[in-house]
């Protein structure tokens, strides 16, 4: 079995072999959310998508330090350089509260999301606004480089003469430079004071009535956007480190930039590895509140959406995510929603009819026994072929027939060894709760023991009721199951329960 880690690096376009600058140990850097609003979904598909990237490179071996930020300060509104309004502070003016309010509301509420997706807090979460000193100082190194210079108490980086002294500006997001121009917004107030339409402010001097400021050496402002991150992944991730991740449209202005910072202060590529999810469409089109073409997480989780003919549970939405490539667009619709859920139910049932499984064969290693492997080891292969959600799901969706086979005994125990069989139940539960990060909503499993617990007691009571043919109490436990849309079902080998 080939265990050759391969990613897509956006900095090269093609499929590389992994291999850290510290064997054993990887370092990954994923932009996080600005909390001035609730978390759309299109970012949960994102943070989703590294948890699973998180949770493999750690079942891989490797010790991860993961850093995602929060940005709390100099985003700002339009996502222009300059004469734009911070998006936390014009939050904080609208609603006459401190912008540390508006951070920590939306803060809470993030994490709160993440915690419902069941996705993994990161080794680090750094903020902004604690490291604006570590910003300061790079700014500084970038000017003393040549690479930036001072107008009005603002700074700006030099794009014209990076480029011209570097060969990286626009390699990552694969435009030239006269792109990288014409797209430059000419609309901003202080356009004036740049020396190129296309320089990007990485100290900003803040407007006397501005609510976030600090002192500085060149006036009282505010760090730019682009180089909160790269001032906190040298800080924690060293000056070059493993991976880079984010979502696609951050590959410009604010990645491409990343790299810029990054050269300026230090000479050197912020990281050897970029990875980039991509969009979240919706009936086929990009999300859009104006075209009534977008969705809430609550509003999937309640159902209130005319998207929608039903609420889906949090893991439902993280299995439908887990069944497309977290480098392709991923369309969400109600049909679509109402497909996965099927096929969650499927592989979960089939995850407890697995784990029910009593070896009782003659440890021979047939057909069906290297079938069985063969089949296992197709399935760590698609995740190592750029960590292939989909294609690993679906190789488990293989096995599932050949688990209801030996259930049923049309397959026999006899044409595989225990071996087999415990690396089946090893590799089912592996996938499906530590690298897909989903629990099990519906039976119980190994996210709910005490339920599945309580099931079990209630099933004993009315397997004691049916022997003692006290109708009445079997009934009585028949009906409010049915009512709760638990399904008993009662079979060769006893009784099992499925949530409908």
């Amino acid at each position: 079995m080939d265990q050759t880690l391969q990613v897509y690096n956006s900095l090269s376009r093609k499929k590389e072999v992994f291999k850290p600058i510290n064997e054993g140990r990887i370092g990954m850097y994923v932009c996080g959310p600005t909390v001035y609003s609730d978390v759309h979904l299109g970012n949960c598909r994102t943070f989703i998508s590294f948890d699973i990237i998180y949770r493999y490179l750690m079942y891989a071996g490797y010790q991860v330090r993961y850093a995602r930020n929060i940005t709390d300060v100099g985003h700002l509104v339009g996502d222009v350089d300059t004469g734009g309004e911070d998006k936390i502070a014009e939050k904080a003016r609208l609603e006459k509260i401190e912008p540390m309010e508006v951070v920590q509301k939306y803060m809470n509420g993030f994490h709160d999301m993440m915690k419902t997706f069941n996705v993994l807090p990161p080794s680090i979460e750094p903020r902004a606004t604690g490291h604006i000193i570590e910003q300061i100082e790079m700014v500084q190194q970038i000017i003393d480089n040549g690479l930036a210079y001072i107008k009005n108490g603002s700074v700006y980086f030099d794009t014209i003469k990076f480029a011209k002294e570097n060969e990286v500006y626009g390699k990552l997001s694969g435009k030239v430079i006269e792109d990288l121009m014409s797209e430059s917004r000419d609309d901003l107030k202080n356009q004036s004071e740049k020396n190129h339409p296309s320089d990007f402010a990485i100290w900003i001097k803040a407007a006397p009535t501005h609510l976030m400021h600090w002192d500085s050496p060149w006036s009282v402002g505010f760090p730019g956007w682009h180089l909160e991150c790269s001032a906190m992944s040298t800080k924690y991730l060293g000056k070059t480190f493993d991976i880079h991740g984010g979502g696609n449209d951050l590959k410009f202005p604010h990645h491409e930039n990343e790299v810029a910072q990054n050269y300026g202060a230090c000479g050197c590529a912020p990281a050897n590895y970029w990875l980039h999810t991509n969009m979240l469409l919706m009936n086929g089109k990009k999300m859009s509140k104006s075209d009534d073409n977008s969705i809430t997480p609550q509003e999937l989780f309640t159902g209130e959406s005319a998207h929608i003919s039903k609420g889906y549970s949090p893991m439902m939405i993280r299995f439908f995510m887990l069944q497309t490539h977290y480098r392709s667009t991923l369309d969400l619709s109600d049909e679509a929603l109402l497909a996965g859920e099927k096929g969650y139910k499927r592989l979960m049932e089939g995850n407890k009819t697995l784990q029910d499984l009593v070896y009782s064969g003659t440890e021979t290693e047939g057909e069906l026994d290297k079938e069985l492997n063969e089949l296992i080891d197709q399935v760590f292969e698609e995740m190592n072929d750029d960590f292939n959600t989909p294609k690993a799901l679906a190789g488990l969706f293989v096995l599932v027939p050949k688990v209801n086979g030996l259930k049923d005994g049309h397959l026999s125990f006899n044409d595989i060894t225990s071996y087999t069989l415990d690396r089946l139940k090893s590799t089912f539960q592996v996938f499906i709760y530590d690298i897909f990060g989903l629990s099990d909503e519906s039976l119980g499993g190994k996210d709910n023991e005490a339920m599945d617990g309580l099931m079990g007691l209630i099933i004993d009571i009315r397997q004691s009721a049916r022997t003692n043919k006290d109708w009445d109490t079997s009934d009585k436990i028949r009906d409010t199951l049915k009512a709760l849309k638990i399904q008993v079902k009662d079979g060769k080998d006893g009784t099992t329960w499925v949530k409908d």
